[in-house]
């Protein structure tokens, strides 16, 4: 559709009617280069994207930078264009009439072509567009289609190859359905046979090559791409290119350049130690980009908005340090917060994705969120399922492995509107290391120096509470516990409001509205307590008021809050349990930083609020929330993670032990008893494939019936780790536990592998995507793969760096 004055509807009508016959798409996009001219007297035009068929083009009235980037795209198609007309006008297969109307054509070009319009297209000639070069590669093809119906080539019969037998299906679904996305007539595609043909052969992969193509250039589906040369990787201290790189125009934006320059310091020096422990060893520079999806005026973006009026800031926290670990880690940057953004990035064909790339994936790894990974599909194509192994995903509560494999999941009722991607689960990256099946990105909170410490104890105020609370609406039916802390305590708040104080905030409350950071923390830093409502769930916050001296006072779930019985986790791809508003901050901080207990028992709730006034805390940050923390786990992960490379099935009977002959086995236990432990580890005379946590970190252990891995492995002071799942899929770990098994079934579910005592039934698990630490079933006990961790960052074992 074509918006814009009435005058120019009516231009574009009589293209319609003078230039419909035309069949050519070289001459197509002539005619619509030339409409564009016509109608834009009557009013400025933009581009976005092609229409229904690939001769239409949908333009809309805008002004400004877009506008005459417009005018240089159709500078540059006329230019093509008027260069190519007679090579064109030469094609055998083209009749008299439409050479005379292809002068038309030329003619009408030339009449409308603008004043100066040559000196501007001779300008910008070395940025010709790519749409002008995909109109040269047509005009060829078509060439070689004319060679074809004159007999210069072999017929396009449509080849029935056992190696391609999708081939013939996929030609019928494009005679029906090319004019469907104009990204085929980009690649050639004109509605014959033999543009089909080159499309599915050189474009796409389901056809043969065909003999009679140009084969010096192999098409590039089957082009091994050389490697490019590794770099090193080098610590940057400087942030102002990273500051350049996030961009500006959004309070979200300004936020996150805000926490930058914040902690640069606390980066700077992180940078400095967490290189010394590496010892200047080599790491590779990988190409990344990040494309946050939830800030893109596409996915909505009801963040920005809403950033100055206590809305939430969580996920920009974390994007932020996210973005600030690449940079400092010496990775080679490329930040995206618009769809335009990301197909330039990416190389997207013009159209709705239905396409592959224009070629190979021009990055190593993709940092994205839910909202980028649905735009990735849309603009992506094929392309996403053959790069989807270099994407990882922010995803703050977690995707277990049942929500992510999309036919398990619909089967089974796992499925939801998020999840589903096929992803190796440990492509999820979180805020917190809640779901070991996912990898833990988290995030950094300030961390103070000793003299900072000092100072906070000592100005402390024994008797003051700060409320954790910036909407009005988290303090309604709250009267009742407040009252309890108010005869013991002065109550502050920081709930947001334009003109009057909140009804909900009861009086006795001091409300200092929305506090930037610096102030936030300077009344932290005096408080004695920092009390939670129970939402929001898994917030910075209360790691940030540990952090400056505060005992956090959170509420208990009972029971515990899960997507079975609470609003906000329905639809969210996990079924974990949320024993409190904070589980990171009670299970790994816990007593007497953390109390939890429950707020609709009026007597433990003031007894709490009396053991806080006589406890005395230090400040305390758990080291993983450090700048180093991050940097360390987030080196890691880059160095080691491989999602790409095949992992082959593991096969016990193929490994070899020191001094055996040839690399024959050699009886003997793959698992080993521990000293002190019921766990089993890993035989150190064996030798595996290169395995990353190592398998030195291995522990296994068998659950009770109804119990997960994350639990079993928990309760013996260990994390489970999804990456062994494989090496104790196997016989051989049933028989080291002396599980009594009848048969022994491979199977797909999420709790294999597992064992009935009473059936004396085994199962081994066939879909490696299935293995799970989070699954449980009350008839079966479970193969727990756990392993030891380094103190203080529970997402790395001890030997992982």
């Amino acid at each position: 559709m074509i918006t814009g004055t009435t005058d120019g509807k009516i231009m574009v009508r009589r293209c319609l009617v003078t230039f419909k016959p035309f069949r050519i798409f070289v001459v197509g996009i002539g005619f619509f280069s030339l409409c564009f001219l016509m109608t834009s007297l009557g009013g400025q035009f933009s581009a976005k994207r092609l229409g229904d068929s690939p001769f239409t083009i949908r333009t809309e009235v805008l002004g400004g930078v877009e506008s005459r980037g417009v005018l240089r795209k159709i500078s540059d198609m006329l230019e093509v264009i008027l260069k190519r007309m007679d090579s064109l006008s030469k094609l055998d297969n083209t009749s008299s009439t439409d050479a005379r109307r292809l002068d038309e054509l030329s003619s009408a070009i030339n009449r409308f072509q603008p004043a100066g319009l040559v000196e501007r297209i001779q300008a910008i000639a070395q940025n010709v567009s790519n749409m002008a070069t995909r109109v040269e590669q047509i005009l060829q093809n078509s060439m070689v289609q004319g060679r074809v119906r004159d007999g210069t080539s072999s017929q396009c019969e449509i080849p029935r190859d056992p190696h391609f037998p999708e081939c013939p299906g996929k030609v019928d679904w494009m005679r029906a359905r090319w004019t469907s996305d104009p990204c085929y007539a980009f690649y050639g595609v004109d509605g014959s046979d033999c543009s089909f043909l080159v499309y599915l052969s050189e474009v796409e992969w389901f056809c043969p090559p065909l003999v009679w193509r140009n084969q010096s250039s192999p098409p590039t589906q089957y082009v091994v791409q050389p490697k490019a040369p590794k770099r090193q990787a080098a610590f940057r201290t400087d942030l102002s290119v990273l500051l350049d790189q996030v961009g500006a125009g959004k309070e979200s934006l300004s936020f996150m350049k805000r926490r930058i320059r914040r902690l640069a310091q606390q980066w700077a020096a992180a940078a400095n130690r967490l290189n010394a422990k590496l010892e200047q060893r080599w790491r590779d520079q990988k190409k990344i980009l990040v494309h946050v999806g939830f800030l893109t005026e596409e996915s909505g973006d009801v963040f920005s908005p809403k950033v100055l009026k206590g809305g939430p800031l969580g996920e920009m926290v974390q994007w932020a340090d996210i973005l600030t670990a690449l940079h400092v880690l010496g990775h080679n940057l490329k930040i995206s917060m618009s769809v335009k953004e990301l197909q330039g990035f990416l190389g997207v064909p013009p159209g709705r994705g239905s396409c592959p790339l224009t070629g190979p994936l021009p990055f190593d790894l993709i940092y994205t969120d839910y909202h980028g990974m649905q735009q990735m599909k849309q603009h992506m194509g094929l392309s996403l399922k053959k790069h989807k192994c270099h994407i990882r995903v922010i995803d703050t509560f977690g995707t277990e492995p049942a929500y992510n494999h999309e036919e398990y999941a619909t089967l089974h009722g796992y499925r939801t509107n998020w999840g589903y991607w096929n992803l190796n689960a440990r492509q999820y990256m979180t805020m917190f290391p809640h779901t070991p099946d996912n990898s833990f990105m988290g995030f950094v909170s300030e961390e103070l120096n000793e003299t900072e410490k000092k100072s906070i104890q000592q100005n402390k105020v024994n008797n003051m509470a700060v409320v954790y609370g910036k909407e009005a609406s988290m303090w309604k039916g709250k009267d009742g516990f407040l009252q309890i802390l108010h005869n013991y305590m002065e109550v502050h708040g920081t709930v947001y409001y334009e003109t009057q104080r909140p009804p909900e905030v009861p009086a006795f409350v001091k409300n200092h509205g929305l506090l930037p950071q610096h102030e936030l923390q300077q009344l932290l830093r005096k408080a004695k307590l920092f009390i939670g409502f129970g939402f929001p769930y898994e917030g910075p916050a209360p790691l940030e008021a540990i952090a400056n001296g505060c005992i956090f006072l959170q509420p208990k779930f009972t029971p515990p809050h899960s997507s079975l019985n609470h609003e906000f986790f329905r639809g969210k791809p996990t079924s974990r349990e949320v024993s409190s508003q904070h589980p990171y901050a009670e299970q790994y901080i816990g007593r007497p930083h953390v109390m939890t207990v429950d707020y609709n028992n009026s007597l433990e709730f003031d007894s709490a609020i009396r053991e806080i006034m006589r406890t005395q805390v230090k400040p305390y940050l758990p080291y993983e929330y450090t700048c180093e923390g991050m940097l360390e786990r987030v080196h890691a992960y880059i160095q080691h993670q491989d999602f790409c490379s095949l992992e082959p099935p593991f096969v016990p009977t193929n490994l070899s032990r020191p001094g055996s002959a040839g690399g024959s086995r050699v009886p003997g236990p793959l698992f080993v008893p521990l000293p002190n432990s019921t766990a089993l580890g890993w035989a150190s005379n064996v030798t595996a494939s290169t395995a990353w946590p190592p398998l030195s970190s291995l522990r296994l252990l068998v659950s009770q019936e109804g119990q997960s891995c994350v639990e079993t492995c928990r309760s013996e002071g260990f994390i489970c780790e999804p990456a062994h799942f494989r090496f104790i899929n196997n016989k051989e770990a049933l028989r080291r536990l002396e599980v009594q098994c009848d048969v022994v079934d491979s199977e797909v579910n999420h709790i294999l592998p597992a064992f009935s005592v009473l059936r004396r039934e085994c199962g081994l698990q066939r879909e490696p995507l299935l293995f799970s630490c989070a699954g449980y079933s009350p008839k079966y006990r479970r193969l727990c793969p756990c392993r030891d961790f380094r103190r203080g960052q529970v997402a790395l074992c001890r030997d992982c760096l």
